[in-house]
């Protein structure tokens, strides 16, 4: 039995759930969506109770610009005077669990509908997490990224700010696999990845595109410039020797940049701007800078290591 109490965001008269079987809930009232928006910003819910007063208010929900938001994590519950297939159906298609009348939103019943929408977000989560997770680095893959990506640029047209999405490249497994094996090289992929998040914060993503690539999402960059630090940055990190099987290995890197909005406004366009440098600048190897004019010389083949192997 769940001992934790549930967070949910009220807006709009309900009826008491402090008591409630299907519980426990800590409320926290809201005056409007206004302050809704504001404080899921702020904190993370696992539910939010909508009840609008009135008809009018109920279409306006259609049109909140935080639904969205509130829908990706949340367990969103809606109780409207009158319940109507134009209404309905449209907040079902955004995500939102359940939309009741006002006439049958008891206590009994609205806490039933906001604990099954909980656990159903927790299978969704779980679902998503499983398919969407590329197993031999841990890191969400091509799938989750772009997933990710849609949701925040979605925030971003409404919210604008600048981010980024750095490919990399990285080229030296082969080396690794023939050498020493194909674990080997999956343990060097591996620190590659430990590498990559060690240096960025929190809010920034990691993902991986292949056996050989990478993803990095900036999530939040103060301005554009700030992608070319990063990207410098990791590469100088992805080219220091790693330690495997108790030799040391190393990696050539190639990156390409792709910034919000200046080279797109969608994840896709984004995504292929960003592989079709990383790929164009792999022949520059251990030098190489997608988004750099000046490319200095290769000092080895991008796929070769130290003699010691």
């Amino acid at each position: 039995m769940n001992t934790t109490p549930y967070q949910l965001l009220r807006v709009g008269h309900t009826a008491d759930l402090s008591s409630s079987p299907w519980g426990p809930f800590e409320v926290h009232a809201c005056a409007d969506l206004d302050a809704a928006a504001a404080a899921l910003r702020e904190r993370h819910v696992d539910a939010l109770c909508l009840a609008p007063a009135t008809d009018g208010d109920a279409q306006r929900l259609l049109h909140w610009s935080a639904l969205s938001h509130a829908t990706l994590d949340a367990a969103v519950v809606v109780a409207v005077p009158v319940v109507t297939p134009s209404l309905a159906v449209p907040l079902l298609e955004r995500g939102v669990q359940d939309v009741l009348a006002h006439a049958e939103a008891s206590a009994l019943t609205l806490a039933r509908s906001l604990r099954l929408g909980i656990e159903r977000k927790a299978i969704e989560r779980a679902a998503r997490k499983a398919y969407a997770t590329d197993l031999a680095s841990g890191l969400p893959n091509h799938a989750q990224l772009l997933e990710h990506m849609t949701h925040l640029l979605a925030l971003r047209e409404r919210e604008p700010a600048p981010m980024a999405l750095l490919v990399l490249r990285i080229e030296g497994l082969a080396t690794v696999a023939g050498n020493l094996g194909v674990e080997a090289a999956n343990v060097l992929r591996r620190k590659a990845a430990v590498r990559l998040r060690a240096g960025l914060r929190a809010s920034d993503v990691v993902a991986a595109l292949g056996s050989d690539t990478f993803a990095v999402l900036l999530a939040w960059i103060d301005e554009h410039a700030s992608s070319r630090l990063v990207a410098d940055k990791l590469v100088t990190a992805l080219q220091q020797p790693f330690t495997v099987a108790g030799t040391t290995a190393t990696l050539a890197v190639s990156v390409g940049i792709g910034d919000y909005p200046e080279h797109g406004r969608d994840a896709d366009s984004l995504l292929r701007r960003a592989i079709g440098q990383a790929t164009a600048a792999a022949s520059v190897g251990r030098a190489g800078f997608a988004n750099r004019v000046e490319r200095g010389a290769a000092t080895a083949a991008n796929d070769e290591l130290p003699p010691a192997f």
